[in-house]
This record gives C-alpha cells, sequence and structure tokens, in this order.
C-alpha cells in the first residue's frame, strides 16, 4: 500500500541551449562515434550486455591544449627543480637584491630596503621558502628566463605602486552590486581556493550599464575585479607543497553574447591586468555551460594569452559540468547548483567531515540506497547527485510495521543533467527505512554519490 506525500526536494534548473551540429564536431566535450564503422545493432547490444561500457575520453579545448604544451603543476620545493631552474632562481635572487632592494648611489641611510610584494620579504635571507615560491612564479611565467622574470616584477612593483593596489582592499565602496557575480567558495583536492565566476548577472541591463556603461564604471569594475584577487591571495600560503594559486571556475550560461562589445573589450583588459601583475596564481581555469559563440570569443583573446596560460583552459558542455568539475574538486565542495553537495549552511548539518558515499549503478539496472531509521520522531536529511545523470529515481519511507502504509516522498521523475542535486528531508513518526531508487537503463555504468545526517528531536 502506498500513500503520496508533498516533497521538499530540488527543482531543474532551465535548459542550456546547445551548439550547432557542426561546432560541435570541432569543439564537443566528447569524441562522437565513427558513423563509417558502426556495428550491425544485434551484435551491438550483445556486447553492450556482456561488457560494461567504459566512460569515453574527452576530447575538450583544453585537454587538447594541455596535450600540446608542457605544462604541468611544478613543485616549490628546491630539491624538485633542475639545475638550470636553481641557476635561474639564483641568478633572479642577485637581481632583485642588486637593483631594487641596495640603495643607489646618493640615498641616504645606505641600508637594504625592506620591501615586500603580498606579504613576502623580497629580500631572501628574510623569509627564503616563501621568497622562492614568489619569484619561482615569475620565472616560470617568462620560462625561467631570470632578466626577463625580473623585467615583470619591476613592472608589477611600479603598477602597484602607482595603482596604489596595497591600499584596495581598505575601498569598501568597490563593487557594492556586483558581490555575487563573482565569489570563492571551498577548496580544490590540492587545497587551492576556488573562485566562481557567474557571467549571467550581466544579462541584465541595468548590472550591464553598472558594471561597463562608461569608460569610469569599467575602470571601477576592474579595479574591484584586483580587489577580489587581493581578497584571495589573502587566503594563500606561499611555501613549499602549500596552495599558493587558485582555481578558476567561469561559468558562461547565460551571459552576454558577442554583440556587448563593452564586455568583451572589459575582460579583455581584466586578463591583460591579471596575466601582467599576477603571474601563475591560476592553476587551472575551467569553463561550465559554454554556449557555442564562446569558441569564436575564445579564438579572439587567445593570440593575448600565453602559451602556458592557454595550457591550464579545461571546456565543459552543460551536460559535464558535473563530471569534469569533479576531477579537480572534491564532490562537497562543488555548490548543488553544479551537481555538487555543497549548500549553505551546511557545515552546520553535516559537521566538517564529509561523509560522502557512493553508489555504484550498474548497466540496465536498479539500485536502492537504505537508510535506516529505528526510533519514531528523527528527521533525515540527504543530499545526492548522479555522475552521467539520465536516471530514474523516486523516494519512499517503508514502516517496519508490515501493516503499516509505505509512504512516496517522491514519485519517481527522472534526472538530467539540467537538474541540481537533490536536496530533501523527511520526519517519521514510526520505525521504518528511507529507500532511495535509483534506476539506470542505459548502457553506462554510472555512480551516485550521498550523504545523510539524521537529527534527532
Amino acid at each position: 500500500m502506498t500513500a503520496e506525500v508533498l516533497s521538499n526536494g530540488s527543482q531543474a534548473t532551465e535548459p542550456v541551449s546547445d551548439a550547432p551540429p557542426e561546432l560541435v564536431k570541432s569543439v564537443a566535450t566528447e569524441t562522437e562515434p565513427n558513423t563509417a564503422t558502426i556495428e550491425p545493432k544485434k551484435e551491438k547490444e550483445e556486447k553492450q550486455q556482456q561488457v560494461e561500457e567504459k566512460p569515453r575520453e574527452s576530447t575538450t579545448l583544453g585537454s587538447i591544449m594541455e596535450k600540446n604544451s608542457s605544462f604541468r603543476e611544478e613543485s616549490n620545493f628546491l630539491t624538485d627543480l633542475t639545475e638550470s631552474e636553481k641557476k635561474a632562481l639564483f641568478e633572479l635572487r642577485s637581481l632583485v637584491e642588486t637593483n631594487l632592494l641596495k640603495p643607489k648611489e646618493g640615498e641616504e641611510g645606505g641600508e637594504v630596503k625592506d620591501m615586500s610584494l603580498w606579504g613576502v620579504p623580497l629580500l631572501p635571507s628574510k623569509c627564503p621558502e616563501s621568497n622562492n615560491v614568489i619569484l619561482l612564479k615569475f620565472l616560470r611565467a617568462r620560462e625561467f628566463k631570470a632578466k626577463d622574470a625580473y623585467k615583470m616584477l619591476e613592472k608589477t612593483l611600479h603598477w602597484r605602486k602607482e595603482s596604489k593596489i596595497d591600499s584596495i582592499l581598505e575601498e569598501s565602496s568597490l563593487g557594492k552590486d556586483l558581490g555575487s557575480t563573482f565569489y570563492m567558495s571551498g577548496v580544490d583536492k590540492e587545497g587551492r581556493p576556488v573562485c566562481y565566476n557567474l557571467l549571467s548577472a550581466f544579462r541584465d541591463e541595468e548590472m550591464y550599464q553598472k558594471a561597463f556603461g562608461s569608460e569610469e564604471k569599467k575602470q571601477e569594475f576592474l579595479r574591484w575585479r584586483i580587489q577580489l584577487m587581493e581578497m584571495g591571495i589573502k587566503k594563500l600560503e606561499f611555501g613549499p607543497g602549500k596552495p599558493s594559486s587558485f582555481v578558476q571556475i567561469i561559468d558562461l550560461k547565460d551571459a552576454p553574447g558577442l554583440s556587448k562589445k563593452e564586455i568583451r573589450i572589459a575582460m579583455k583588459e581584466a586578463v591583460e591586468l591579471l596575466q601582467d601583475n599576477y603571474p601563475e596564481f591560476v592553476a587551472k581555469t575551467i569553463f561550465i555551460n559554454a554556449p557555442f559563440w564562446y569558441y569564436a570569443f575564445g579564438a579572439l583573446i587567445s593570440p593575448f594569452l600565453t602559451q602556458r596560460t592557454r595550457s591550464k583552459f579545461v571546456f565543459a558542455r552543460p551536460s559535464r559540468v558535473t563530471e569534469t568539475l569533479l576531477k579537480y574538486i572534491p564532490v562537497e565542495n562543488i555548490p548543488v547548483s553544479y551537481g555538487g553537495l555543497k549548500r549553505e549552511g551546511d557545515s552546520e548539518i553535516y559537521g566538517e567531515g564529509t561523509g560522502v558515499q557512493e553508489q555504484v549503478l550498474k548497466v540496465n539496472s536498479t539500485e536502492s540506497i537504505e537508510i535506516p531509521l529505528p526510533q519514531a520522531g528523527t528527521t533525515l536529511l540527504w543530499d545526492l547527485t548522479v555522475l552521467g545523470w539520465e536516471v530514474n529515481y523516486k523516494e519512499e519511507f517503508v514502516p517496519s510495521d508490515e501493516g503499516s502504509y509505505t509512504i512516496l516522498i517522491q514519485k519517481e521523475r527522472k534526472l538530467c543533467y539540467d537538474e541540481k542535486t537533490v536536496c530533501n528531508s523527511f520526519k517519521n513518526n514510526q520505525p521504518g527505512k528511507v529507500v532511495l531508487t535509483i534506476d539506470n537503463p542505459t548502457y553506462k555504468k554510472k555512480k551516485a554519490l550521498y550523504r545523510y545526517k539524521i537529527k534527532h528531536c
């Protein structure tokens, strides 16, 4: 016997329009099958039943650039540097001490200048390990050419002085109406802070004009973006083996199109400012929900980026957002809006421990997750996401007393890639169990990630 009750489950977001087929062939995130070698239907079905399908290798623009470049996540330990890299570091140290810190002829005092950058003294003897991390950023941005790295450092220090960057955090009026468009939340698997950039807000004409309506407003927007960068740097630790860079997520869902030239110009200037003055602060940039027009925009700004910067790019189409983010970020640190388990106040509900469990969804099968509630009057809260989506899902409460009704918490519905993470709760009036049933009708093995908390009243 079954009785249906109201559910407070998650709601689906609006689907994002897809790219034209001719564009998908060149930049799609999944490799398309070769139609010239398609097997007969019966033979193909037999193979699919015998062997679970392996995930296809992504062929994103970012992955192509990574394969074509030598970029890797380098270590900041001196022992991991090559001899030529050590030599360049020592040469840059010497240039800094000789040209920047030592007093020039005619200057009063005659003492070595006390200069710092992002809170790290530029004099190596004061804080050698942190100093190495900062100098290595400039060296890597200039392919370990010490003189070029020194020139870059010198220009950065000059720009910071002229633009009064050291006091920018005190400017509380910057970006008053733009706070929801850029924010930092959680860390990746390496402990690096994650910065989210939501460009959909600029679809609103009023918001667009506030940010880019005039040259003055554009400059204020750029200064606010620099302020956010400086805030983020406060979360970093400059030392070997410590997180000294960010992961950046750029959400292009409903972003203004190419016709909005003001935002194109502003973003290009922002990229140049950050690339010239914040070297090696972004470990990875992940573009999600990328519409077809963005690839044309990417082609426009690509010449202004170094090969090293381009090598850090990853692109994810709407159907691959959650799976792509999970390669770099733990599921409990990915917001529910992107198929993760992070939501406001979740630390108060679940505590600091992750408690994330997984359930494998075999090919063409139905799996159940059972959560026992042996005491009446308890409240169960749970979050659940499915990698690959395209499954059928329902929630029930099954009482221990066989004579009682099974309560349908959430009737069966299809979970698609444009869904948010399932977030629900249920209070039981009698002992029993909550059963989450997931039907995978596809020929692809999938995985459900979930966590739950039982609160006793």
